[in-house]
């Protein structure tokens, strides 16, 4: 079993209508869909936390490995402080 952690990162962004919201994606992953928003930061974070789980979900179930991207991107194990992670055990 392995812990891996993905970065995210969040930022203030406006809805189509000019309306404060917030943008969330992991670089790691945003090639292939992981990226989001929501109205709040909390709600973009949530809503990029269920991206990530579910790319990685899929992943695991048709067998392929994960994507590999910078080391800052995704770590093995180790879960950074620092910055906005994610963490999925597989």
């Amino acid at each position: 079993m392995k812990t891996y952690s993905f970065k995210v990162v969040v930022e203030p962004d406006e809805d189509a209508e000019g309306n404060p919201a917030w943008h969330a994606y992991c670089p790691a992953l945003v090639s292939i869909g992981a990226a989001t928003s929501g109205r709040t930061e909390y709600e973009a974070l949530s809503n990029i936390n269920e991206a990530v789980r579910m790319i990685v979900q899929e992943f695991i179930e048709e067998g392929r490995p994960l994507p590999e991207g910078p080391t800052d991107d995704i770590e093995v194990a180790e879960i950074s402080k620092e910055e906005p992670r994610i963490a999925v055990t597989v």
